[in-house]
C-alpha cells in the first residue's frame, strides 16, 4: 500500500516467513500482510527494543522471533551509565585487574541470548549501544553465547568513543574545551578529569554490515546511529551527499531510540491508553529510500503510535530548532506528521545540513560526597515548621556550613484541604549537602551531618518525624559531568571484523576532513511571527495549562528541554501567542534560574519548544533536584494555571 508516493507496507524479493507465535509468546502470529524486503529494496524495518537499561527484557526476543524486522536496535546507556562505567573501567586498569566487571549493563546478554537462535534463523540483524566502557569485552561475550549455541552469527564491534587521551593531548596545545551547557573552559574547572567519551556516529555500524557482520556492539555511539547506521547500510546512501535521507533517519532513530516513549509511554496524553498499558509495544521504524518513514508498534499490545505519542517523543531531549549528529544535521522546523491508519504514523518534511566538524563529548570527574536526610511534616503551617526545623539544624551544624558546597533545604510537597488521611497530610523536608571533604558528613551512625539534623527533634515542630532508613544520610560519591565539543578529525572510529582479523577505519564525512561545516553553539531563537490578540478567543476559564496542551521534557546534561502542542488549529494559535520567552519565565516562578532560555516553533505538528540553559544544576550525577534528568518539568509546567478560552474546554479536557 502507498500514500502520497510513501510506501506503507514492505513489499521484495524475499518471502516473509511464517511467524508461530504473536508478541506475548502465544497465539495468532504478528500481521501477514507485512512482508519483509531483501536487502536494498522496498523500506527498512528497524525495531526499537530498548531505551536504557532499565526496560524490559523481553524486547529482542520479542522482535526476533515474532517480528517483521530487518534489523534490531537498542540502547543501554545514558550520561549517568558513561560516568558509572567509565569510572568503573578507569579504577580496575590503575588496580590492573584482569577480569574487568562493571564496564556496562549486566542485563544485556540476558535480553539477547534467548534471541541469538531466531535471529539466524531469520536473518535479523542487531545493532545496540550496549558496549558502554568496554564495547569489545561485551563483544567477545556476545561471541562466546553464539558459540556456545551452535550458531554461525558474526559479532562486530565498534571503537573509538573513549577519548581521554585526545582531550588531555588537546589540553596541552591549548584547546579549550568549553562547556556548551553553562560555558567555561575545562582548564578552569575545579575537578580532575577521569574519563572522556565522545559521541560516534552510524557510519561504521553501516561498515559493518556491509561486511557481514550479524550483530554489531557500540559503546558511546550516538542514541540514533543504530538506526542511521542500518539504514544507510540497507539504502546505500552517501554520507557526503545524501544529507536529506540521512536525516530522515537520524530523526526515525530519535523517536525509536527510546522504545515505547514513542508508544505511549511518558505521554501526557495518557488517560486514554489504560487499556494494555501493562504491555505497551515496542516501536517499529520503516524507512524508506528518500529518507521518509513510518512509524508503527507491535502488534496485540498496549500503548498506540499516534501523531500524539510521536510529536510527544520528537519534542523529548531535543535542543533546538537543529538536532546534531555526528553523520549530518536534521532541520525540524518543517516536520510533518500524518496518520496514516490505526498505528501507522508517516514522517516527512525534514531536511539535512552536513554534519558538523565536532562531535559531543562527555568528560567526567569525581565531584566528591553528598547524602540527605528526610523529615516528615504533618498538617498545618507546614512553611513555618519547615522554618523552625531549617533554623535548629543550621544551628547544630554551626562553622561546618562553610565546609559544603552545597546545604540545601526544601519543602516538597503540601497538605490536602481537609485531608483524606494521615500520609495526604505528610510533607517530605529534605536537607542535602555536598562536598568534597567526606570526613565533614561523617559516616552516619549518630555523627556528623546525620547528628546535626537529629540531635534538636526532642525539641522539633508538632507534627515532624524522620526518617527510618538513616542510610541516606552517610555520604555517598557522586560525579560531575562536563559536556564539550572534540573535532570528528581527531577521533579514531574503527569497526572491528574478528571472523575476518581486519580493523576498519571510518573516517568522517568529507565535510568533516576538507571543508568544514561549523555551526554556532547556541542556535536560532524567537518569538511567534504575527502573533493573535488572546483576548481574541473569547470568553475564559482558569485552569491549568494541560487541561488542553500537551507536551514533554527532557535533559541535554545540564539544559533542560520542554515542548508543547496542541490537537486543533484555533489551539495552535492561542498557543504559540500565549507561550513567548517571557510567560515561560513567569509559569516556572522560583524554577527560573535567571539565565537563558530560547524557543522555536514547528508548524506542522503545531508545537512550541523551549531550551532551558543550565536549568539542571551540573546534570543528573550533582544535580540537586528531585527531577535531575528534566523528565517532570512539562508535568510542572502543565500544572500551572492560565486563562483558557471556553471553547477549547467545550471540547474535553485532557
Amino acid at each position: 500500500m502507498a500514500t502520497n508516493g510513501v510506501t506503507l507496507g514492505s513489499s521484495g524479493a524475499s518471502k516473509r516467513q511464517k511467524l508461530d507465535h504473536q508478541v506475548n509468546g502465544s497465539g495468532p502470529s504478528a500481521d501477514s500482510n507485512v512482508k519483509r524486503s531483501a536487502q536494498g529494496q522496498g523500506p527498512i524495518r528497524i525495531g526499537g527494543a530498548s531505551g536504557g537499561f532499565t526496560d524490559r527484557q523481553r524486547s529482542i526476543l520479542s522482535f526476533a522471533r515474532d517480528g517483521d524486522v530487518d534489523v534490531i536496535v537498542g540502547d543501554w546507556m545514558s550520561e549517568m551509565t558513561m560516568e558509572w562505567h567509565g569510572v568503573a573501567k578507569k579504577e580496575d586498569i590503575a588496580k590492573g585487574v584482569d577480569k574487568r566487571t562493571g564496564m556496562f549493563d549486566p542485563s544485556f546478554m540476558g535480553t539477547l541470548k534467548p534471541a541469538l537462535p531466531h535471529l539466524q534463523e531469520r536473518s535479523v540483524k542487531v545493532a545496540v549501544n550496549a558496549g558502554a566502557s568496554d564495547a569489545e569485552m561485551l563483544a567477545s561475550l556476545v561471541q562466546s553465547a553464539v558459540d556456545e549455541q551452535g550458531l554461525t552469527l558474526k559479532v562486530a564491534w565498534i571503537q573509538g568513543d573513549e577519548v581521554f587521551d585526545v582531550v588531555q593531548r588537546l589540553l596541552k596545545k591549548g584547546e579549550k574545551f568549553e562547556n556548551i551547557c553553562f560555558g567555561g573552559n575545562l582548564a578552569d574547572w575545579p575537578f580532575e578529569p577521569l574519563t572522556a567519551q565522545c559521541y560516534l556516529g552510524g557510519a561504521g555500524i553501516s561498515e559493518a554490515f556491509k561486511h557481514g557482520a550479524d550483530i554489531v556492539i557500540c559503546g558511546r555511539v550516538s542514541d540514533a546511529a543504530p538506526i542511521i547506521g542500518a539504514a544507510m547500510w540497507w539504502h546505500n546512501w552517501d554520507q557526503n551527499t545524501q544529507y536529506d535521507e540521512i536525516a530522515g533517519a537520524l530523526v526515525a532513530g530519535h523517536l525509536i531510540e527510546c522504545s515505547t516513549y514513542v508508544c505511549g509511554g511518558y505521554y501526557s496524553g495518557f488517560k486514554d491508553l489504560f487499556d494494555g498499558c501493562e504491555n505497551i509495544g515496542f516501536p517499529i521504524a520503516s524507512i524508506n529510500a528518500d529518507g521518509t518513514f513510518v512509524l508503527e508498534k507491535e502488534p496485540n499490545t498496549g500503548g498506540e503510535m499516534s501523531v500524539g505519542t510521536a510529536t510527544s517523543q520528537l519534542l523529548y531531549e531535543i535542543q533546538g530548532p537543529q538536532y546534531y549528529g555526528s553523520d549530518v544535521v536534521a532541520v525540524l522546523e518543517d516536520i510533518e506528521m500524518i496518520q496514516q491508519a490505526k498505528d501507522q504514523v508517516l514522517v516527512r518534511g525534514v531536511k539535512g545540513n552536513p554534519p558538523p566538524t565536532t562531535t559531543k563529548v562527555g568528560i567526567t570527574a569525581r565531584g566528591g560526597y553528598q547524602a540527605e536526610f528526610h523529615y516528615y511534616l504533618c498538617g498545618l503551617d507546614l512553611k513555618q515548621k519547615a522554618e523552625w526545623t531549617e533554623r535548629q539544624i543550621r544551628e547544630s551544624i554551626g562553622k561546618d556550613a562553610d565546609r559544603y558546597s552545597l546545604l540545601k533545604f526544601s519543602l516538597n510537597g503540601w497538605s490536602q484541604e481537609d485531608p483524606e488521611n494521615q500520609d495526604l497530610a505528610t510533607v517530605d523536608f529534605r536537607i542535602l549537602v555536598q562536598t568534597k571533604d567526606k570526613s565533614v558528613i561523617g559516616s552516619g551512625n549518630m555523627i556528623g551531618f546525620q547528628r546535626s539534623c537529629m540531635e534538636n527533634f526532642l525539641g522539633s515542630c508538632p507534627g515532624a518525624s524522620i526518617e527510618n532508613d538513616l542510610r541516606q544520610s552517610a555520604p555517598k560519591e557522586f560525579f560531575e559531568y562536563w559536556a564539550a565539543l572534540l573535532p570528528q578529525s581527531e577521533v579514531k572510529h574503527s569497526v572491528e571484523l574478528p571472523w575476518l582479523r581486519q580493523s576498519i577505519p571510518v573516517p568522517p564525512a568529507v565535510t568533516c576532513r576538507d571543508y568544514g561545516k561549523t555551526y554556532a553553539s547556541r542556535q536560532w531563537s524567537y518569538e511567534t511571527p504575527a502573533p493573535v490578540a488572546l483576548d481574541s478567543f473569547g470568553p475564559t476559564t482558569r485552569g491549568p495549562l494541560g487541561w488542553v496542551v500537551l507536551g514533554r521534557s527532557g535533559d541535554k546534561a545540564s539544559d533542560c528541554n520542554v515542548g508543547f502542542f496542541v490537537r486543533h488549529e484555533d489551539e495552535w494559535d492561542w498557543l504559540r501567542s500565549l507561550m513567548t520567552i517571557p510567560k515561560m519565565k513567569q509559569l516556572l516562578g522560583p524554577e527560573y534560574n535567571g539565565k537563558d532560555v530560547d524557543r522555536f516553533e514547528i508548524s506542522k505538528i503545531r508545537a512550541v519548544h523551549f531550551m532551558l540553559h543550565d536549568h539542571l544544576d551540573r546534570s543528573w550525577g550533582a544535580s540537586s533536584t528531585y527531577d535531575g534528568l528534566g523528565k517532570n518539568l512539562c508535568e510542572y509546567i502543565r500544572a500551572k494555571w492560565v486563562d483558557i478560552p471556553n471553547v477549547f474546554l467545550r471540547r474535553g479536557r485532557l
